[in-house]
């Protein structure tokens, strides 16, 4: 497989070099006939290893973070030691719970009947990667929002309840994101569309980002710290703030080759900003 380069040639000639001769990805409903294949022309195949469904790693990773949050909230002398069960738990604490399991069976609940994936299956070391992530923060955050030594927000009730609002509304927009997106595909197809907003007011977000979806979770969990008030709740929303921008960033720039229409005054997931 030879090249022509010289000392002068960047990384980028190298890729782009690299891709002429190996060609480009093939979809799985790619025709000989639309490929303009023909006698003498070859196919590569790469092995990607043990494979494993999308709905399987999603199932796997949010119900983790279920189970696990609430092994804290309901069973705190398994974690905390014997007393912990009889001391009165802040207001803000019941409210937590519900917020957290509330959003991943929302999770779970999408992934069987909201979710159509363009892709059937992914690498089986997925799983473990997300659910250390997914799994390893529920442990993190429910530890100290579940604590017996857990103290209330510094504004009380006027900043859980703000908290609570942001976080409700918040997830009903992600909700209707989501249910917007799956009518964009007809059952059993993997056509790709254009997202524009619906008379559902949550999709207006369209008009400002790719992928509002990820604009919505992060503020779901912007306002659950906000509620909380909880650190380790706030590590939590930027790491996931960081991963969805990054997707996002990728999301944004397949919707702008893929569709020369596509509106250019779109951000990827921060309004006017990314």
């Amino acid at each position: 497989m030879a090249m022509e380069l010289s000392k002068n040639s960047t990384i980028l000639d190298v890729k782009k070099q690299y891709l002429a001769i190996r060609g480009k990805l093939l979809k799985d409903e790619d025709t000989f006939e639309k490929l303009g294949l023909s006698n003498g022309d070859k196919l590569y195949f790469k092995d990607l290893g043990p494979q494993v469904s999308w709905t399987t790693v999603f199932l796997v990773e949010y119900a983790g973070p279920l189970v696990i949050y609430l092994m804290f909230y309901m069973r705190p002398s398994f974690i905390y030691g014997d007393g912990a069960s009889s001391r009165v738990r802040q207001f803000v604490v019941n409210i937590a719970c519900i917020c957290w399991t509330f959003h991943y069976a929302k999770r779970l609940l999408e992934t069987i009947f909201v979710h159509r994936f363009s892709h059937a299956t992914m690498p089986v070391s997925n799983i473990v990667k997300n659910s250390v992530y997914y799994w390893g923060f529920a442990a993190f955050v429910a530890y100290f929002v579940n604590h017996p030594l857990y103290t209330k927000p510094a504004f009380g009730n006027l900043q859980v309840y703000a908290g609570l609002a942001g976080f409700v509304l918040s997830e009903l927009g992600n909700l209707s994101i989501h249910v917007a997106l799956r009518n964009l595909r007809p059952p059993g197809t993997k056509v790709r569309r254009i997202p524009f907003p619906t008379a559902n007011p949550f999709t207006w977000l369209f008009n400002l980002v790719s992928c509002p979806n990820y604009t919505y979770e992060a503020c779901a969990w912007i306002s659950f710290t906000i509620m909380t008030q909880c650190l380790p709740a706030g590590l939590f929303m930027f790491a996931g703030l960081y991963q969805m921008t990054m997707w996002a960033i990728g999301k944004h720039r397949n919707y702008c080759r893929e569709f020369s229409n596509y509106p250019r005054s779109r951000r990827a997931i921060i309004p006017f900003i990314v």
